[in-house]
């Protein structure tokens, strides 16, 4: 039964609690206990039912899924080996205009794949591409626009924390939306590319006039800096497997996701320890996975409480009945939704933008007869963009924040500016996904 005093005092406390810079995840336990306590009148109620859904969250199998990808991505990433593949795709690229851009491209696009966080790419190749991309005169905004838009990648090509967390949020096949990524990333990829390939040739001072080409990199590599035929080749082989093992293990029905990203954290540990890896880099990695996890579960909690409140106090099917009941066509129903995540984009973080809103948005998805796992695939770009749009945009501050000792020199809005591009290839990647759902669900359809 809806109860409109109820559901007023609700919106307007989450969305005061948020406004004044209040954690999300308290911001929404508390919000979900005054729901609660409204409805019942009874704390026992609240205490009660606040324990059960934090015991049916974290002992869920499926949880254990972040913190294991999370973990997987962070050994292989301290082993070097994204270094090393980086240096083999710009050296096979000598001939081609802009290349170091386009290797900090497919280089974040090949780190996606064994890592499920944009800021993780985001740290990495501020530090491993924008020294080599401004060691051959490429425009400082340009080169730093690379990096932040090639990094929402993270966040698409599985495995993805992102995809993770919505597939617990609405109960789909976490495996389905990893394989659904998969084409909606290859085609970003294609298009920030060509994007690069455009700029390189239409404005060639923005890639150092051509200076990265050709055989003036012969005379201007540093032999120092290149890794080793055999680095390349064992970098290469490792990424692979990890790609073929836990990915493919999960999309064939091998094992859960669970168990690849356990597979995964194994295969991460053990590519680590044979590019040198010790036990103290090994607890260090841990560590910092788990004091990033850590808060993603309680957010998840929070959420699933959140969920309850909104199913309690009827909040989420009156909202709900308002999209429905509008008449309006369903592709104008899912541009506001998107229009939606692109404004909340400019303050909150992806995750919180996602424990808000997917379990009111995802339904009314459905009931409009959109796929949910096409829907899952927009709702992430469209998050995801959240990461470059200002004041916010996550990324673009991890990016300034990663250059820091390199030059302190370039403004924020600098960043901001020039990640504009890839927010507008977002855009046009979604137009295409709701136009032809099939870019997202071709592939899950063959395997499930």
């Amino acid at each position: 039964m809806f109860d409109v005093p109820v559901a007023t005092i609700l919106i307007v406390s989450l969305l005061v609690m948020v406004a004044m810079g209040v954690h999300i995840a308290i911001a929404l336990g508390m919000t979900s206990a005054l729901g609660v306590f409204l409805v019942t009148g009874s704390f026992d109620v609240v205490l009660s039912m606040l324990a059960s859904t934090a015991y049916e969250s974290l002992r869920s199998y499926e949880f254990a899924v972040i913190p294991l990808f999370m973990l997987m991505g962070e050994f292989i990433g301290k082993s070097g080996a994204v270094k090393d593949v980086y240096q083999a795709i710009q050296r096979g690229l000598r001939r081609l205009p802009g290349r170091l851009a386009v290797a900090t491209l497919l280089g974040n696009a090949i780190f996606s794949f064994v890592t499920g966080v944009s800021i993780a790419s985001a740290a990495a190749f501020s530090r491993i591409a924008y020294p080599e991309m401004r060691r051959f005169g490429y425009h400082d905004g340009f080169a730093l626009g690379a990096v932040a838009g090639s990094s929402c990648l993270g966040m698409l090509i599985p495995p993805s924390v992102l995809m993770i967390v919505w597939g617990l949020l609405t109960e789909r096949s976490i495996g389905q939306i990893f394989l659904a990524g998969v084409l909606p990333g290859l085609l970003l990829l294609t298009l920030f590319i060509t994007y690069v390939l455009a700029s390189a040739v239409l404005r060639p001072h923005v890639v150092g006039g051509g200076k990265d080409q050709g055989a003036k990199v012969a005379a201007e590599e540093n032999p120092d800096d290149a890794s080793s035929g055999m680095q390349v080749l064992g970098s290469a082989v490792g990424i692979t497997l990890v790609v073929l093992a836990v990915l493919g293990g999960i999309w064939f029905g091998v094992f859960t996701p669970t168990e690849g990203a356990g597979a995964g954290a194994f295969i991460g540990l053990v590519m680590a320890l044979a590019k040198g890896m010790r036990y103290r880099g090994i607890i260090d990695s841990i560590l910092s996975v788990g004091r990033t996890s850590a808060p993603i579960l309680l957010l998840l909690v929070a959420a699933s409480l959140y969920s309850r409140t909104l199913a309690m106090t009827g909040v989420s099917s009156a909202i709900q009945g308002v999209f429905l009941g509008a008449e309006l066509a369903p592709w104008m129903l899912i541009v506001i939704m998107v229009g939606i995540w692109f404004i909340l984009g400019m303050v909150i973080d992806s995750i919180s933008i996602m424990l808000l809103t997917v379990a009111i948005f995802e339904p009314i998805a459905v009931s409009l007869g959109y796929d949910p796992i096409a829907f899952a695939i927009v709702g992430i770009i469209a998050i995801e963009a959240g990461l470059l749009t200002p004041p916010f945009g996550l990324l673009v501050y991890t990016v300034k924040a990663a250059i820091q000792d390199e030059d302190d020199q370039i403004s924020i809005m600098t960043i901001f500016k020039s990640s504009t591009p890839y927010w507008f290839i977002m855009l046009v990647g979604m137009i295409a996904i709701i136009s032809f759902p099939q870019i997202a669900t071709y592939l899950p359809s063959l395997v499930f």
